[in-house]
This record gives structure tokens, C-alpha cells and sequence, in this order.
């Protein structure tokens, strides 16, 4: 377990993509990392857009101090749109950000990446439907399964998620973990 003592904040709001926040919580708790997910409000249940397994929130994203996490993972889906809205978790990216930690970000999640001010200067993908956000918020689009571009971890689309995962884990397990 590579990752035994890195604490990973995975970011949750109605309509995410089932698969895009269940695959990275499961692999990240699978190499022994604490996850802790996070919403606009702490115990609310969501439901995924494709009606799978809900989730619910361990805590409000506004009290999570960036200084005792790791990386922060944004999943896709239509939740992006809504989580972009919350200054708590724009505030919560933006500092895990600016502390040089991972933030992981997958298909629609550029979204949220771009409402916290981190995506200008970086290479990224996502979902086709926010490429042209992403060129105009001044990031350079790049149509690749997932990379990692100075401490931001990119993946594309569902099909991805494989790929998206490896790019975390590796770049989680290169960075030593808060506290160690």
C-alpha cells in the first residue's frame, strides 16, 4: 500500500459521474490513503447521474483546511457545474493548489478548475463539452486519456478512468504525505 499515509479530500455534489467518483475513491482507499468526501454540505446523501450507489459528504468543504490534506480529486458528471458555485470548495482547490499538492480533475471537473483560477498556463483535457472553457480560461487543450501537468492530474472521459487512476497514484505516491 503505497499510499498508507496521505490524506485525499474527494469532492461530491449531485449528478456526479457514478464511475468517476466511485473507481478513485475505492483505488485511493485500496493503496491505503484516508478518504474524506466533501460537499457544499457535510451528511447530505447525492445520487450519481446514472443512478448508481449515492454517496454521502463526510464534511463541508469549507471547513477543510488545505494544510492537512494531500490532493483533492474533482470527479465529472453535471456536479462540477453545481460544485463551481460553492466558494468553499473553489477556495478548498485553489489552496490545495497553491500548496503545490495534487489536484485531480476528470472530464467535466476542468470546470470547477477553472472557477478556483488554476487552469491558465497548464496543459488539459476533459470532456469535449468543456474544451472550448478550458482554451478560453487559458489552459492548452490537449485530447490525451489523463497526464499530469505541474500538480494538476487530468483525465478525459469514463472510458479514461484506468488510465486517470495511474496518473494519481503516481503522482500521490511521489509527493511525501502531510505530516510524514
Amino acid at each position: 500500500m503505497k499510499l498508507t499515509n496521505h490524506h485525499v479530500v474527494v469532492l461530491l455534489e449531485e449528478a456526479f459521474e457514478d464511475l468517476e467518483f466511485w473507481v478513485p475513491v475505492m483505488r485511493l482507499q485500496e493503496e491505503g490513503a484516508r478518504v474524506t468526501v466533501v460537499s457544499p454540505e457535510a451528511g447530505a446523501t447525492y445520487h450519481g447521474k446514472n443512478g448508481g450507489l449515492p454517496a454521502t459528504s463526510d464534511g463541508d468543504a469549507s471547513v477543510v483546511d488545505a494544510d492537512e490534506i494531500d490532493a483533492v480529486v474533482v470527479p465529472g458528471g453535471w456536479a462540477p457545474d453545481k460544485m463551481r458555485r460553492y466558494e468553499g470548495i473553489t477556495n478548498l482547490v485553489r489552496d490545495v493548489y497553491k500548496q503545490d499538492k495534487i489536484v485531480a480533475m476528470i472530464c467535466h471537473a476542468g470546470l470547477v478548475g477553472i472557477s478556483a483560477g488554476i487552469v491558465e498556463g497548464h496543459r488539459a483535457t476533459g470532456s469535449l463539452g468543456i474544451k472550448d472553457d478550458l482554451i478560453n480560461a487559458g489552459a492548452t487543450w490537449v485530447d490525451e486519456p489523463a497526464f499530469k501537468d505541474g500538480n494538476i492530474v487530468w483525465g478525459r472521459v469514463v472510458a479514461d478512468i484506468p488510465d486517470f487512476c495511474r496518473e494519481l497514484m503516481t503522482a500521490l505516491a511521489a509527493k511525501p504525505a502531510v505530516g510524514s
